[in-house]
């Protein structure tokens, strides 16, 4: 099923040390194979996807208040090769100011020499590996650095995956899905800041990235994560105190936004998805991991930590709302100082008594 809209990006600055396009074909390559679905079963869930992101749109302007000011980011339903692409192209863009930095401190192999090709195929024989186990777990994504507004992806062979394994109504679960995507979508066009905020964010983390860091590091931290010698991903073991700190307010950010998603979700969906409650239920109970390799990998690329932003950030809003109402709590989208901090997610009180004091 491959439903992809745009080409990869050949050109980055970012290529000089990892090979993109050698990363997407590896990633291809590395994905479970999608379910078995036959054309014209395929274009009913595209069209049925495109059709719930649309309606989407009302429903959590209904809800939340919130409304996006254009059509500028644009909805595409992809399947796993489109969604690792997708990513290639927003990895390089992210990953040119730390491909820069390790340049300067380091210098890089001449362009076309062998050490260049074998060691910028290395990195992109792993980053694809990464994207390839990933494109099989991903019912949605909103990329808010691509273009000039970000762009939505629905990746519908994942999406007729789950709701097959789960059991539950294929259209009501597509519009449940819909509606936690498109609200990320209203998000960021909505509130324009936020683009620029969290993107200023991730620049500063990737700032800090030590350039002396050699792949031995990096292995000998994942066997000891592996072991459960390590209480974090691995991106928090290799962590600086500096890091840490700006990733706490990267996921005091992340938090926030995948909360008031799941939010929305749970608010509208008994009025508009019969089966939500069921759904709901499967779903929760299935986004644990199914295995003990699933767990492991979960574990080393953080996806935990991605569960406990859903759950945390969801608890941080529910309070908020029940405390100062959904006007109340919109005032975190008047600008990135009412944003909440890493400690105000576990404290509703001391963010509304802070913002509304």
């Amino acid at each position: 099923m491959r439903h992809t809209e745009g080409e990869s990006q050949g050109a980055h600055g970012s290529g000089q040390m990892i090979d993109w396009e050698f990363a997407a074909r590896v990633g291809t390559r590395a994905a479970p194979a999608p379910p078995t679905i036959d054309a014209t079963q395929a274009a009913e869930v595209v069209a049925e996807l495109r059709a719930g992101a649309a309606r989407s749109t009302t429903l959590v302007h209904g809800f939340t208040g919130l409304k996006a000011q254009d059509d500028r980011a644009p909805v595409l339903v992809v399947d796993r090769t489109g969604w690792i692409t997708a990513n290639t192209e927003s990895f390089a863009t992210l990953m040119d100011p730390v491909v820069s930095k390790l340049t300067e401190k380091r210098g890089a192999p001449k362009q076309g020499s062998l050490t260049h090709a074998v060691g910028s195929r290395v990195t992109g024989a792993e980053v694809g590996a990464v994207l390839g186990f990933l494109s099989s777990k991903v019912l949605g994504q909103f990329d808010p650095f691509h273009g000039p507004a970000g762009r939505l992806l629905l990746v519908a062979p994942n999406v007729v995956h789950i709701e097959r394994e789960l059991q539950v109504d294929p259209s009501d679960f597509r519009l449940w899905v819909c509606l936690h995507e498109e609200t990320h979508r209203v998000q960021f066009t909505a509130v324009p800041w936020m683009r620029d905020h969290l993107r200023s964010l991730i620049g500063e983390v990737t700032g800090t990235v030590d350039p002396q860091l050699v792949i031995g590091d990096v292995l000998k931290r994942a066997a000891e994560v592996a072991r459960g010698e390590g209480s974090g991903s691995l991106v928090e073991v290799l962590s600086s105190p500096e890091q840490r700190e700006l990733l706490e307010r990267v996921t005091a950010v992340m938090s926030l936004l995948e909360g008031h998603a799941d939010v929305v979700m749970d608010g509208v969906g008994p009025s508009v998805i019969p089966s939500v409650a069921e759904i709901r239920r499967k779903f929760t109970q299935r986004r644990g991991g199914t295995g003990s390799l699933d767990r492991l990998v979960r574990r080393l690329l953080g996806l935990e930590a991605k569960m406990a932003q859903y759950r945390d950030g969801a608890v941080f809003v529910r309070q908020v709302v029940e405390t100062v109402g959904m006007d109340g709590f919109n005032a975190v989208w008047e600008g990135p100082e009412h944003l909440p901090t890493k400690a105000e997610i576990h404290d509703p009180a001391a963010w509304v008594a802070r913002v509304h004091g």
